[in-house]
């Protein structure tokens, strides 16, 4: 399935999905930055290619000063966190460490949410997901959130709160962080923190779609898609279209279901980009409503696409 929101974080059973959901998840809340900066984060990610990121960041580095040094300097460690260079993260962040005593609040933000993800986050394997390492994260998590509700940077609170849910993994603990980090986003007037309103809905809607309470799921997809409509992001607006398709399919309505994927596999074929999680979810309802030469078809198509 789907990469994206929390949802990065929660295993559903159908390794697809828990795909589809979490690649996501670092496009929207990666990118998120706050006003108040006077360096645009934002068009420097590159979350598919980090080391471009990263030397946009050392680009920008050159003709910083103070706190934005120190922010892109988080920055350019959390390229190593993305290429699952973690020591290296922390490395880079303890070199900065000292400068935080007299830095501003979202420098301190910052440093504590990159180094809470050097502990804890999307890229890390089950494994390495430690109590130890968790308590770290946690630790880094709960001191980024207070600094952040503290200095009123509801973005950068709304980026910790989704953090936790990478330590608490039970569909109940999802969604309470994602109903927590909802309640920022549609309570705050800044823009950094309104922009989280479709992913954090997403997030919700999955941790209910894992709770079977698939109507409330449904809703909350729905509304994600909405607002994704408006926005000029086709990639997680496809996203969004999935999410509902996926969601029909759980409550039996299976037609509704089938004519989404089926438009989803035009654009996406349109687009030059096939894409292997519309054909898994095509394959199943197909096979689920006994058309297995279908079937057979669109496992083909998936597995050519996992491949590309």
């Amino acid at each position: 399935m789907y990469p994206l929101g929390f949802a990065v974080y929660i295993t559903l059973g159908v390794t697809g999905t828990f795909m589809r959901t979490s690649i996501l998840a670092s496009l929207f809340f990666g990118l998120t930055t706050n006003a108040a900066m006077a360096i645009d984060l934002a068009p420097l990610w590159d979350f598919a290619r980090p080391d471009v990121s990263e030397q946009r960041f050392r680009a920008a580095l050159e003709k910083a000063a103070g706190d934005d040094a120190l922010i892109l300097r988080t920055q350019i460690a959390r390229t190593y966190g993305v290429r699952k260079d973690f020591d290296g993260a922390r490395k880079l962040l303890r070199e900065i460490e000292p400068a935080m005593g007299t830095a501003g609040p979202e420098a301190k933000v910052r440093f504590h949410l990159e180094l809470g993800r050097t502990f804890a986050s999307a890229t890390h394997s089950a494994k390495l997901l430690t109590s130890e390492a968790k308590a770290q994260a946690r630790q880094e998590y709960d001191r980024a959130l207070e600094m952040a509700r503290a200095a009123k940077l509801d973005g950068l609170a709304i980026d910790a709160i989704h953090m936790f849910a990478f330590i608490d993994t039970a569909p109940a603990e999802q969604l309470k962080w994602g109903e927590a980090a909802l309640e920022v986003s549609l309570s705050s007037e800044q823009p950094d923190a309104r922009r989280w309103e479709a992913s954090i809905r997403n997030n919700v809607g999955y941790a209910l779609h894992q709770l079977s309470r698939y109507d409330e799921a449904l809703s909350q997809f729905q509304k994600a898609l909405a607002i994704r409509e408006r926005g000029t992001n086709a990639e997680a607006t496809r996203v969004a279209r999935w999410m509902v398709a996926w969601t029909l399919r759980s409550l039996g309505r299976s037609d509704e279901a089938l004519q989404i994927q089926l438009s989803l596999e035009k654009d996406a074929d349109a687009a030059g980009k096939p894409d292997q999680y519309v054909f898994e979810e095509l394959e199943t309802l197909y096979r689920k409503a006994g058309n297995l030469s279908k079937a057979q078809h669109y496992a083909e198509r998936k597995a050519a696409a996992s491949q590309r």
